[in-house]
């Protein structure tokens, strides 16, 4: 490359060897785009940072014969590029680079909650994704493209798809015992949506508190908050939650998972159902019904949603994140009256509903039985890991007492007092490889120290992999003196 003249108080131009050597693929191309080829090249060469702040570059006439094209393609080049602020020039004082652009990141981070490398993975919350029907959604999503008008392609209701919306009334009127309008129906983005929504509703109302499960899920204290309300534990016992606490608390709004408590496992007795109703009417007081995993229960049928003996004073939600995948991000909210043009407002100000596409697509999925052969089979798998889980503790930690009823994801593990205490364990597991939480991480309330109590995911664990896993827990643990 032909230099450029500087002098001792300038920097030199940038040699062909260097930067330069970026641009050459851009004069290869067709001859109408070259123009618009050498200024994306050179734009990047800046943001990369191949061309650094304050390097000179060669005049248009120099970098033209160098480049074999023609002067006034790289005057043009230099012209929108100045006009963007990359580039800055002056009459007389050539043509140098800016330093407005920044360098982009060398990659991009994946913030997805995964554990990769561990030796075995007993964390709650996570069903089996290999289960998820590949060939069934694919056929529904062929069959929605061909049959969706254009007009339904537009923004929709941000209640959700009336087609998807009846759809899920029927589906949780006759699976859950739900008392559900499609009128109140309204598609979210999964349970923490629904929650999130809720939680604006009730601050926007004066709501400042919201009482929570304790032991119980932390995102439901993580999402309140970010909605302005302050989370009040509140405690359990055998029945479900202390109904005695909670009118001692003063709030008039709970969060529940009755019937099939996280993390405890247990399900409300009928008598407490009565009991956080008869609570809800008095105050004039909303509880919020989190049916994560309802629809898996293996002794017997499930017991039925909360909302379905009092609608007006129970908000309930579900989703597909543990039937189906969680990457879909496809729930529902079942929304009293008084509340419901609120969320509907909220709703449509966050984001004017869900993708047309993806609630079509679930809605010919539930109308035409797929859901409902997808639980089947989900609950054939899920029962066969929970047996597995059970024998394998009852053989690597001998009297261990498993909890909780016999449905969803999870299991409460009790091991003998002679595996604590409960902080050497879990740091013997942890060294092992072994990801594993005990109950005492979902609790505010402190737990006695000499018993370890385990919340076990096992959903997403094959029948061998479990019984792997808890042996080298078991072998892990006994290793390291635990």
């Amino acid at each position: 490359m032909t230099s450029s003249r500087t002098n001792r108080d300038t920097p030199p131009a940038a040699g062909r060897s260097g930067a330069w050597e970026t641009l050459l693929p851009a004069v290869s191309a067709p001859p109408r785009a070259r123009g618009r080829a050498l200024q994306a090249a050179l734009r990047e060469a800046v943001r990369s940072g191949s061309l650094a702040p304050g390097t000179r570059l060669p005049s248009s006439r120099e970098l033209a014969a160098d480049l074999g094209v023609s002067r006034g393609l790289v005057t043009e080049a230099y012209e929108q590029l100045t006009a963007e602020g990359y580039l800055r020039s002056g009459r007389g004082a050539g043509t140098w680079v800016g330093g407005a652009a920044r360098a982009a990141l060398p990659h991009v981070r994946d913030l997805a909650p995964r554990f990769p490398g561990a030796v075995a993975d007993f964390l709650p919350g996570t069903p089996d994704l290999s289960l998820f029907p590949r060939a069934a959604w694919s056929a529904a999503q062929r069959g929605v493209l061909a049959e969706l008008p254009h007009h339904a392609l537009g923004y929709p209701d941000p209640r959700g798809l009336p087609r998807l919306r009846t759809a899920l009334a029927e589906l949780l009127t006759r699976r859950r015992g739900v008392v559900a309008d499609p009128e109140r129906v309204v598609v979210v983005s999964g349970v923490a949506q629904a929650t999130t929504l809720l939680g604006l509703v009730l601050h926007a109302r004066g709501v400042r508190a919201v009482g929570v499960e304790d032991p119980g899920s932390p995102g439901h204290e993580a999402l309140y908050a970010a909605a302005g309300l302050d989370a009040v534990p509140l405690p359990l016992d055998d029945e479900g939650l202390d109904t005695g606490a909670l009118r001692a608390s003063g709030v008039r709004a709970v969060v529940t998972t009755p019937a099939h408590q996280f993390p405890t496992g247990i399900a409300y007795s009928a008598r407490r159902r009565a009991e956080l109703l008869d609570w809800a009417r008095a105050v004039d007081g909303l509880v919020i019904e989190d049916d994560y995993d309802g629809d898996f229960r293996y002794d017997r049928a499930p017991v039925g949603a909360l909302q379905g003996l009092d609608p007006e004073h129970v908000a309930y939600t579900g989703s597909v994140s543990k039937s189906l995948v969680p990457g879909l991000r496809l729930g529902w909210l079942l929304v009293p009256a008084s509340l419901a043009e609120e969320v509907v407002e909220r709703k449509r100000t966050l984001d004017l509903g869900n993708p047309v596409i993806d609630q079509a697509l679930l809605a010919r999925f539930v109308e035409r039985g797929d859901y409902d052969r997808q639980l089947r089979r989900c609950g054939r798998e899920y029962l066969l890991r929970r047996d597995a889980l059970v024998a394998a503790l009852a053989e690597h930690f001998p009297g261990t007492e498993v909890s909780g009823i016999a449905a969803g994801l999870h299991a409460i593990a009790a091991l003998p007092e002679r595996y604590g205490p409960p902080g050497r364990f879990l740091a013997s597991a942890g060294a092992a490889g072994i990801a594993v939480r005990s109950l005492a991480s979902y609790t505010r309330a402190p737990l006695p120290d000499d018993v370890v109590r385990l919340v076990l995911g096992y959903a997403h664990v094959s029948p061998s992999g479990i019984r792997t896993g808890v042996r080298a827990m078991a072998t892990a643990t006994a290793r390291r003196g635990a």
